[in-house]
């Protein structure tokens, strides 16, 4: 079944306070196996022109990105990701780590709250906050 949403993204990180808030249109399906919900990334996020799904499963989300970014990052308490980050300035290799995931998302929405580690190309690693909510 899908319905229209309403999704709000919250993202922070360690060495940026401030981060990001997006609330944007988007579509919300109930799965056999869990939910998907689908919004069209904005000029704030930096990738304009992309679309953003997130599976949702009991234990995990999994997040897709297609268009000007393209991206496949799997987020599972305790477990390591890594992933390519296509952007129009060139390939990253993400390396992720799920240290806290809290889904909350039934057949009317519901929200999500990721807390990772995320290290760039070998770099150091730092804390990123991501809220989703869907309404």
């Amino acid at each position: 079944m899908e319905k229209k949403a309403i999704i709000s993204i919250k993202s922070s990180q360690d060495i940026d306070q401030d981060g990001i808030s997006v609330v944007t249109p988007g579509e919300f399906f109930i799965l056999d196996k869990g939910f998907k919900a689908v919004y069209k990334e904005t000029e704030l996020s930096g990738m304009e022109g992309t679309i953003t799904t997130l599976n949702i499963f009991d234990k995990s989300v999994e997040l897709i990105r297609e268009g000007s970014t393209t991206a496949l990052m799997n987020f599972e308490k305790g477990k390591e990701n890594v992933s390519l980050y296509n952007t129009p300035y060139g390939v990253l290799e993400l390396r992720t780590k799920t240290l806290q995931l809290d889904i909350l998302v039934d057949n009317n929405g519901g929200k999500i709250v990721i807390e990772y580690e995320m290290s760039v190309q070998g770099q150091v690693p730092y804390k990123t906050n991501l809220e989703i909510e869907i309404k």
